[in-house]
């Protein structure tokens, strides 16, 4: 039976859900533990992502293994357009929210190395370099979606965008939200302690601080977030095209999730191991941004006039 902050099944059945590292390490320091490393993931040289997955891609290298190669592709070309992303968003200075949409831009962009790497199979399963980067991963998604749910704050202009007054409540948060899921995700691998890390009982791969700061709290973020716009949209502009963009955005997102959680094994055994649905989720992650910025655009100063933003 899975309880609340359960990751055993999701190890099992997700292949390359980067989170697995930090439990894979956890259960192959312990001598009692580790004979619970079984299959493909009881030689850690070769070892895919994950604990015990049903199908996983083997680490770059064995068996002629590329790793996550069409997740490091993805990767790549996401960081290009995200780099468009931010010299468009710069280029529009009177705009309303635009330091803060640079700023979650710079955000994401982060994200799309570590991830290139925490769940590319290139680094070898339980290693300390690669639990310290995926601790460091875990925490920058969680700082993401507070950058998000941000913009949709400042959206509001309670405060002054691009103020000390909006800027300085931002970076406080984004340094204690990143320390916070970094020293959690780091207690989980390494068992420093029992305050924020694993269960008592380790073979059950559970540990609800994690599971609220990397899956509940980008939901609960995003939730807030789309609903924010929305209002802001329809109830206070009064306008329905750009709400569009946003609705569009949530339902890619979805999308992205489905891709990773429900296609991933059913891609990776139709594709021999060779790949999986995370390439797809980076995909209709990175067309959530780029909709995200569409849809700040089409709100934002001049707007409607201006041909070419």
């Amino acid at each position: 039976m899975s309880y609340f902050g359960d990751f055993g099944d999701i190890c099992t059945n997700t292949p390359s859900y980067t989170w697995c590292n930090l439990f894979y390490r956890q259960l192959s320091e312990s001598s009692n533990l580790s004979s619970l490393l079984t299959g493909i993931s009881s030689n850690s040289s070769s070892a895919p992502v994950g604990v015990n997955p049903s199908c996983g891609i083997p680490r770059v290298g064995n068996g002629g293994s590329l790793g996550n190669i069409g997740n490091i592709v993805v990767c790549a070309l996401s960081m290009i357009v995200v780099i468009g992303l931010i010299f468009l968003t710069e280029k529009r200075n009177a705009a309303v929210g635009r330091v803060e949409l640079r700023n979650m831009l710079i955000v994401y962009f982060i994200t799309l190395p570590f991830q290139l790497i925490t769940n590319g199979s290139l680094l070898q399963q339980g290693s300390t370099v690669l639990v310290v980067l995926t601790a460091i991963h875990a925490a920058l998604v969680a700082t993401l979606f507070w950058a998000l749910l941000a913009n949709a704050l400042v959206s509001t202009q309670v405060v002054e965008d691009g103020t000390m007054a909006s800027l300085a409540p931002f970076f406080i948060l984004c340094f204690l939200i990143f320390g916070g899921t970094l020293y959690i995700a780091l207690d989980v691998a390494l068992g420093i302690t029992q305050t924020l890390g694993p269960s008592s009982n380790p073979s059950e791969l559970r540990s609800v601080p994690l599971f609220v700061m990397t899956s509940l709290w980008p939901a609960l973020a995003a939730i807030i977030y789309l609903g924010v716009m929305l209002y802001i949209i329809l109830g206070m502009l009064k306008e329905v095209r750009p709400a569009l963009y946003y609705i569009l955005a949530g339902i890619v997102f979805v999308f992205s999730q489905l891709a990773w959680f429900l296609l991933g094994k059913v891609i990776c055994n139709a594709s021999g191991s060779k790949l999986d649905g995370s390439f797809l989720a980076t995909i209709f992650e990175t067309i959530t941004v780029v909709i995200l910025f569409l849809g700040w655009k089409s709100i934002t100063e001049g707007a409607w006039d201006d041909p070419y933003y």
